[in-house]
């Protein structure tokens, strides 16, 4: 009777397992992706106050017949510019999201980059990594086109650290600069699935790991304690691939989403921004 009843639970131990597990492999893009899509004619409404009323421009960069890469260009308002941040956003909604983060740049005289994800905002085209990384690169080709390659800093937030590391190991730019990344993705998910085979599930690698070995010039890394998506452990294992001479800065008490309230990382951000 009683191996009757172990080899019952186990039966259902093991269909549970199953079950979950497909239906994490089948759903992981919506656990990963939170975009919200604009029609081609919709006009963007960015903060306007004090600290956001910059100046900007709207691009459409088409790569072929079905893919159409948007981005937004915000502008500081001294007409002498030090050079530009291509800005690789997190996994949530458009650019209205995070434009409210370019005057932490603009108001140093940096431009702002800011491109949209295929599915996100008006850009159009079939979401694969591949097509984010390539896109991406296209995008930092046209700062290098128009700045000096030590006038260009990569910044990734989020879902976009991963493909700003991309980006940072495939070309030379000033400074790459990571708020609240992760190790790669399948590492990241084995933070909330552990006792399934992450790395062979994800569909999406993302090994921000790997591209930051290849970065042969500065890494600043910014992460909170108290980080409930990308949790602090995970990107603390980002310090063994960093070079000695770059930097991890842990904001204690720090969320996914409150860095920009901290002193530490307005005070350190404002000094790299001041760097030459």
């Amino acid at each position: 009777m009683k191996r009757k009843t172990i080899f019952r639970w186990l039966k259902i131990i093991i269909i549970l397992y199953s079950a979950i597990g497909i239906a994490l492999y089948y759903l992981q893009e919506r656990f990963l992706f939170h975009p919200e899509k604009l029609s081609a004619a919709y006009v963007y409404h960015f903060p306007q106050d004090s600290a956001n009323d910059v100046p900007f421009e709207e691009l459409n960069i088409p790569f072929n017949d079905s893919d159409t890469l948007n981005m937004v260009k915000f502008f500081p308002n001294d007409s002498v510019r030090r050079g530009v941040v291509v800005y690789f956003q997190g996994n949530r909604e458009n650019i209205e999201r995070y434009a409210k983060f370019a005057s932490n740049f603009t108001k140093h005289g940096y431009e702002v980059w800011m491109e949209d994800y295929p599915g996100f905002g008006k850009t159009r085209g079939e979401r694969t990594e591949q097509k984010m990384n390539e896109q991406a690169l296209q995008v930092q080709k046209m700062a290098a086109s128009k700045y000096g390659i030590d006038s260009i800093i990569l910044y990734g937030k989020s879902l976009g650290t991963g493909i700003a590391s991309y980006v940072a190991a495939n070309s030379v730019n000033q400074r790459l600069i990571l708020e609240t990344p992760y190790f790669s993705i399948p590492s990241l998910f084995s933070c909330y699935a552990p006792i399934y085979p992450t790395q062979q599930m994800s569909t999406y690698k993302i090994p921000t790991n790997e591209y930051l070995a290849d970065v042969r010039y500065p890494i600043t890394i910014f992460h909170g304690t108290d980080d409930g998506v990308i949790p602090y452990r995970n990107a603390a294992r980002l310090k063994k691939i960093i070079k000695p001479t770059d930097e991890f800065i842990t904001i204690e008490k720090g969320t996914h989403h409150n860095l920009n309230d901290f002193d530490l990382f307005k005070q350190k951000l404002d000094s790299l921004l001041e760097l030459r």
